[in-house]
């Protein structure tokens, strides 16, 4: 694929990109790991000061940031936005915690004194997604550098402007020249660069094929990694739900970033008890979407970011409806200019029909209807997916027996899955492994050291 900005709105080439040379690529790491070598030894404060530099670029720009989010990958221009604001969040929720989350640990044992310590690893690649193109970076730059590593970034090759913004942001904020890098490359020569002995570990964000190609790299050079890769998260409603609530989050949890996103709800799963009125509403609402131009304030659902991601979504439709869902809405993509595909409503899902087994990476929800509460969990968890799951019932005791069964990296009771700098965040099956955010995530990419003193 080239590397080049095109208006998934319009279809235009916006612009595009020569790709480094294996000997550039080089010299950046070598530069990266100079300046490791020094970015290591700053203080806490020092790091932090540069943090809230950064996320203060990223409120005063947020307009502009915005705009190449939504030209790039075609995300309504408002949760563009809204993205750019939680990347400052995330940048100071680091800058102001992780000094007391580092901190050495004391260890009462048979030593004079025992402790624990947290030294950054060195370079560290991130292989990140173009469907949030600043909010993944951002989540592992953010906590990796207050960690004192440093950054190199292979972006997804239809983001490049916003790989080149990210670059800029850490300059601007006064990072030092080398602790974040954005290498403009194709995906290639990830496999050299993970075999580069200066690189120390590698994180990556986007589909399962890819994680196992770096994951198998990486495990061949015995490197640390990262994965937080597909989801094919439920949405779970029981008997006691509050219905009119639940069918307004499901079609936001559904529709946000165009339902482009891993953490977004795809199988509706309902309970024969509420099956029929739920739907109801759902669907109106569904209908009710508004779809347009991404760059107006007021739209809801823009583009899918390529054409070969609208077309593979379409085939998972067609394929679903061979093999006996029923189309209640949209299903097809809109003729004219633009990868845009309506929001779409699937019924009567069978097991082993594209709806129920793969992810559907788009506007299109799953509805499958579970006999009882039992049913629902077991449909929940049929699948090798393992990222998020939502939970809506009015017994929150319940509730929280019900999280222990099942089997995702995080359950939201009565709200949306979404991703929160204090809380872990990431997936368990095919969905990756480790964890990002929180002092879990920033513990990842470090060396976590026991120090004995007879």
């Amino acid at each position: 694929m080239a590397i080049q900005t095109v208006n998934p709105a319009t279809e235009e080439i916006v612009k595009t990109f020569n790709e480094m040379s294996i000997e550039e690529v080089e010299s950046i790491i070598e530069k990266s790991h100079e300046t490791f070598l020094s970015w290591r030894k700053k203080s806490f404060s020092e790091r932090s000061e540069l943090m809230h530099k950064a996320a203060s670029i990223l409120r005063e720009k947020k307009n502009e940031f915005g705009k190449i989010m939504t030209l790039e990958m075609g995300k309504p221009i408002s949760q563009a936005e809204a993205e750019a604001e939680k990347c400052a969040w995330v940048c100071d929720y680091y800058a102001d915690n992780a000094e007391s989350i580092l901190k050495e640990e004391f260890i009462q044992t048979d030593a004079s004194e025992s402790y624990v310590r947290f030294d950054p690893l060195g370079v560290v690649l991130a292989v990140m997604p173009w469907n949030f193109p600043f909010w993944q970076v951002f989540r592992f730059a953010a906590p990796a550098l207050m960690a004192g590593n440093v950054g190199i970034l292979k972006h997804a090759s239809n983001v490049p402007m916003c790989a080149e913004a990210i670059e800029n942001i850490f300059l601007e904020a006064g990072f030092p020249e080398g602790a974040f890098k954005n290498l403009v490359i194709s995906s290639k020569p990830v496999k050299d660069i993970i075999d580069n002995p200066l690189v120390k570990a590698a994180t990556l964000t986007g589909s399962e094929n890819a994680g196992r190609n770096v994951a198998e790299r990486s495990g061949k050079n015995l490197k640390k990694t990262v994965m937080e890769l597909g989801g094919s998260d439920p949405f779970i409603i029981l008997p006691d739900a509050d219905l009119e609530k639940a069918s307004s989050v499901a079609v936001t949890a559904r529709m946000i970033n165009n339902g482009q996103s891993c953490i977004a709800a795809k199988r509706f799963i309902i309970t024969e008890a509420v099956y029929d009125e739920f739907l109801e509403l759902f669907l109106s609402k569904m209908q009710a979407v508004k779809m347009g131009d991404p760059m107006n304030p007021e739209t809801e659902l823009g583009p899918l970011a390529r054409k070969d991601l609208m077309l593979e979504l379409d085939e998972q439709v067609k394929q679903s409806v061979e093999a006996g869902a029923e189309i209640l809405t949209g299903g097809k993509p809109v003729d004219g200019k633009g990868y845009f595909y309506p929001p779409t409503v699937l019924v009567n899902i069978g097991k082993g029909s594209p709806a129920y087994e793969q992810e559907l990476f788009g506007p299109v929800a799953s509805v499958i209807k579970a006999k009882d509460e039992a049913d629902a969990i077991r449909i929940a968890n049929d699948t090798d997916f393992g990222l998020g799951a939502s939970l809506w019932t009015n017994n929150i005791q319940h509730a929280k027996e019900l999280a222990k069964e099942i089997e995702s990296g995080s359950v939201f009771i009565n709200g949306l899955v979404k991703s929160d700098p204090r809380l872990p965040f990431g997936g368990i099956k095919i969905s990756g492994y480790g964890r990002e955010l929180s002092h879990y995530g920033i513990k990842e990419f470090v060396n976590i050291k026991t120090v004995w003193i007879a």
